[in-house]
């Protein structure tokens, strides 16, 4: 009766480490969805979905890097940017080249509501989520896309210059 004790004494420490290990470890395994054998992976254009592969993975090799846009990151997952409407395929190897995994990427067209305007032959988009802003979406007119990529690009250097600027604490 005294071993059993001891034993079941012993043993709890242990365990509660264990479970305190899982709890502080959980969260960031489970953010990354791991690869499904066989099917394609599906992302939506202009959005990013985390990705985790076999854990020797080393190098990806994208197909067609104007659809789909991957990054290896530490702990062998990847992020997978959708760039362009359509599909593509990667390969996942390891240090001495062979192939881990191969799998195709379908990119899709994003889920917010999208209003598509013509005007003749000009193509226009607006995100409304609930007021309709300018969306930039491949196969907009030019004389739409230009002006709005302009300014989408002048607040993005607004936005680096104030970072940059902002002291060091």
């Amino acid at each position: 009766m005294l071993l059993r004790s001891l034993r079941v004494a012993f043993r709890a420490p242990v365990l509660f480490r264990s479970l305190l290990i899982g709890i502080l470890l959980g969260p960031p395994l489970a953010v990354a969805a791991p690869v499904q054998s066989g099917g394609p992976i599906a992302v939506n254009i202009d959005q990013a979905k985390l990705i985790r592969l076999p854990d020797r993975a080393a190098t990806i090799v994208i197909g067609n890097p104007l659809i789909a846009d991957i990054t290896l990151q530490p702990g062998s997952i990847i992020i997978v940017t959708g760039k362009s409407y359509g599909a593509t395929n990667f390969v996942a190897m390891d240090r001495n080249g062979e192939v881990l995994l191969e799998r195709i990427i379908l990119v899709e067209s994003a889920a917010d509501p999208i209003i598509t305007v013509y005007k003749g032959i000009e193509r226009e988009s607006w995100s409304c989520m609930p007021i309709c802003q300018p969306r930039i979406t491949l196969g907009d007119s030019e004389k739409f896309l230009k002006p709005t990529l302009d300014q989408a690009g002048a607040l993005s250097g607004q936005a680096a210059g104030a970072a940059a600027a902002k002291p060091q604490q």
